[in-house]
């Protein structure tokens, strides 16, 4: 269907309210009358799928009949946000539906509020892994993205007492409008058991036998972009038992073994990122990962037989990318598929998985490359874990013809050492592209992280800087800022990512920059009003909002920030005339429920809160928020609203960073060290419109080679320092004294730790604290701020996902779009 036949079929207002009253009878029974507000959600839900299903069904048929190359883009999580108004702006329906939903009587933002967030992801790897469904779509190429149905998310997270509590977040108990069920496509998953080799004058057979087994049921949930005519498919796969029940002993009475199975079963889906502190959990993850990864390759060898035949030319017709190192086993599971299923050789199906396989790396930290038991791994995937042995061997060959004699790169590099199957090594020797998400981190990756590897494999390694998608955080999170962007340049920069250069035009334009300057007030009362509503908290929108949002880890550094609001503290205290501007700091964070020293951070920032908000000589200038549950329709309401945004993880840690992203394009402007993507934001808005502080990752490498970082040096030699980590444990805060934080103190100085700070917090406070005012000051000048901010989110067409898609393709895919027929 062409876009003019899309404008043509695009109903009106007067046929969306009568459809949504139709829907309201033949789904749930009941007249507009005497609908719920739930009800009423889910029946413009579905007439908005409607349209979806039509472009969606045609697109998808086109791609299997032309035999267009599809990407399937394999992740753990995919951190969607809500569906409803996103695909509104995609069809072009979002001011229709508004119109339409009023005359009924209805507000579309309270219909909207009751979609639940989707529980499929946690953090910025599932959020880029929704931007490129977003931007793969609006440009037309075809994709799959795979994943698992949870049934539960991470957790839903609750400020009790002072710190974090987690509730369970059952975002499925409402059932979910967008998802179709496909039955057809079911297929069987197993694990453990024994495996028989078997010779044949056929060659190899394999003999299964002994396993435990789940029923992988797929549900697909359209994506659509904008104006797309190709709607990516989003696969999720939940886990059954064979049978619901055991009928047998169900009738003997023994009613918790008949149902046993398929609970079992199911718990495979259940939960996303199950705590893996103990071995239970460390299988249940890698069950997980096993399952959606199996039951993806089955699915692709299963379509390509149906429509194309010969499994030679899989790598013709799809490519696959690994979205961090969770989806790697799907690798030597396509090799067993294609060896025991489909009687292939060991290099017929190596050398078809290695020409389809790319890999995406998004940490530098080594202990965040993903490594599994090797004993659990046999155990549980004995037939994956002898594939991956004989890459291992045959991978260990090569690093000795390239370094014979060197034990030492020998273990360092292979698949299988230390009793660990080591994931990202495994994708590296099979891949045919590993890519980084930044500049900085891809050069890291080179001559760091990967530098042997490189050494072995030059041609496998690039970057291709993250990005954002504007259609959800420009155009869904902020639509004063889009119709004042739309009056000056039009619309087309939501198709058509350059066109957002123009506005580069308008940043010294004085009545754009008024209108820009009213914008951000608009959305500041926006927020204000939001978590009134919905936390009772009350924040003042004249002052400054700084804002942290991001995964609570400790490398983000979000204590080197309360550090400092301690800091600012301790200064009005002194002097009640200091010069520290009326701000409201915002927080936004989840600590994994088993990260215990996150989970601390989060209980010191609120206790600081309590401490500075209700001080009468601080709460007026100082203003500690911390907002609950954070999330993508929680980040819709933030992100529009903020001032600046903190980006301050330790130089050489963070890969790259999308939310520094968000805020530059909203108009925040950035306080942050050179890492991860700031460097490129850097070039991009230029050094008189960001704020870098702190050591740069060559200067961290150096101390850590040196191994002469002396924290406690920096404690003694600088009295703000140590007045702020002293309040730590001297009763400053308003805490029990057995629940002081004296091990978060120790932690930066004391060597019975690790490594005393091991994250530069006090290498980097001074530098932060001065750059913080240089900040302030720029702050206060009005109409430099204004320019500032306009130049920030002027040059955030960089950072789009869809200029990131467009490098991908070029780079490493290859994917075609579609002969339209008009």
């Amino acid at each position: 269907m062409t876009e003019t036949e899309n404008m043509r079929n695009r109903p009106d207002k007067e046929k969306i309210k009568d459809e949504i009253v139709k829907k309201l009878k033949r789904t749930f029974g009941v007249t507009f009358e005497e609908a719920t507000k739930e009800e009423i959600y889910k029946a413009v839900g579905l007439s908005v799928r409607d349209l979806i299903f039509d472009i969606w069904a045609d697109g998808n048929k086109q791609v299997a009949e032309q035999g267009v190359k599809r990407l399937y883009y394999l992740s753990a999580e995919f951190l969607m946000g809500r569906a409803l108004g996103n695909n509104m702006i995609s069809l072009h329906l979002l001011d229709t539906c508004r119109e339409a939903l009023s005359d009924l009587g209805l507000s579309l933002e309270d219909i909207e509020a009751r979609e639940n967030d989707a529980g499929l992801g946690n953090g910025g790897l599932g959020r880029l892994a929704a931007c490129f469904l977003d931007s793969l779509s609006t440009l037309d190429l075809p994709v799959t993205g795979c994943s698992i149905r949870y049934e539960h998310g991470l957790f839903k997270q609750k400020l009790v007492n002072g710190e974090q509590t987690e509730e369970d977040d059952n975002w499925l108990e409402s059932g979910d409008i967008w998802e179709v069920p496909r039955p057809e496509d079911k297929v069987e998953v197993k694990y453990g058991g024994q495996i028989e080799e078997l010779w044949t004058e056929n060659g190899l057979k394999i003999n299964h036998t002994g396993y435990n087994s789940v029923i992988a049921y797929p549900y697909d949930y359209p994506v659509i972009g904008y104006e797309s005519k190709i709607p990516a498919t989003l696969r999720l796969w939940s886990a059954r038992g064979k049978s619901d029940i055991d009928v047998q002993r169900f009738n003997k009475g023994d009613y918790a073994k008949a149902v046993e199975e398929s609970a079992l079963a199911a718990a495979v889906s259940q939960i996303l990122y199950p705590e893996d502190n103990h071995e239970q959990g460390r299988q249940l993850r890698l069950k997980q990962f096993y399952f959606f990864t199996s039951a993806s390759m089955q699915f692709i060898v299963n379509r390509h037989k149906k429509h194309y035949g010969d499994l030679h030319t899989l790598p013709d017709y799809y490519t696959v990318q690994i979205n961090d190192t969770h989806p790697t086993v799907a690798i030597p599971e396509l090799i067993r598929i294609l060896m025991d299923d489909e009687d292939m050789s060991w290099d017929e199906a190596f050398g078809i998985v290695s020409r389809m396989f790319n890999y995406t790396n998004h940490t530098i930290m080594s202990e965040a490359l993903e490594r599994w038991n090797e004993q659990m791994f046999r155990e549980l995937l004995p037939r994956v874990h002898k594939i991956v042995s004989v890459i291992d061997g045959l991978f260990r060959d090569k690093i000795w013809n390239k370094w014979p004699g060197d034990w030492g790169k020998l273990n360092e590099l292979a698949i299988i050492g230390n009793g660990e199957i080591r994931m990202a090594n495994l994708c590296i020797a099979v891949c045919n592209k590993v890519n980084g998400v930044s500049r900085l981190h891809g050069e890291i990756l080179r001559t760091r992280t990967f530098r042997d590897f490189y050494i072995l494999f030059p041609d496998k390694f690039l970057s291709i800087t993250n990005g954002i998608t504007h259609r959800r955080w420009l155009a869904k999170a902020n639509m004063p800022l889009t119709r004042l962007i739309t009056e000056h340049i039009g619309d087309g920069f939501l198709k058509h990512y350059r066109e957002m250069d123009k506005v580069r035009e308008l940043i010294t334009d004085e009545g754009f920059l008024r209108d820009f300057e009213a914008v951000k007030a608009e959305n500041k009362i926006r927020l204000r009003d939001h978590l009134y509503r919905k936390q009772g908290v009350e924040i003042d929108p004249d002052t400054a909002f700084d804002v942290q949002a991001k995964r609570l880890h400790e490398y983000k550094r979000q204590l080197l920030k309360i550090m400092h609001i301690l800091h600012l503290y301790h200064l009005l205290k002194a002097d009640p005339d200091a010069a520290v501007t009326p701000t409201t700091f915002l927080f936004a964070a989840k600590a994994s429920p088993g990260y215990y020293r996150a989970k601390e951070i989060i209980r010191l920032i609120l206790s600081v809160g309590e401490l500075v908000n209700n001080d009468p000589r601080t709460r007026d200038r100082l203003r500690v928020v911390f907002i609950e549950n954070y999330g993508v329709s929680e980040a819709e309401f933030l992100v529009p609203a903020a001032d600046i945004s903190e980006q301050l993880s330790t130089a050489g840690l963070e890969a790259s960073g999308t939310g520094n992203m968000k805020f530059m394009l909203n108009g925040a402007v950035t306080i942050g060290t050179m890492d991860g993507a700031n460097v490129e934001i850097s070039e991009a808005v230029g050094d008189d419109n960001i704020f870098i502080f702190g050591a740069r990752a060559e200067e961290i490498e150096r101390m850590e080679q040196r191994g002469d970082y002396n924290p406690s040096a920096f404690y003694e030699q600088n009295d703000d320092i140590r007045r702020v980590l002293d309040s730590f444990v001297n009763g400053v805060l308003p805490v029990p004294p057995d629940r002081q934080f004296r091990d978060i103190r120790d932690a930066l100085l004391e060597d019975n730790y690790d490594r005393a700070d091991q994250y530069f917090l006090l290498y980097d406070f001074e530098s932060y604290d001065r750059v913080y005012a240089e900040l302030m000051r720029a702050y206060g000048d009005r109409d430099r701020w204004r320019r500032m901010t306009a130049a920030n989110m002027a040059n955030a067409g960089a950072f789009f996902s869809d200029r990131t898609i467009i490098e991908y393709n070029d780079r490493i895919w290859g994917l075609k779009g579609l002969a339209i027929n008009e």
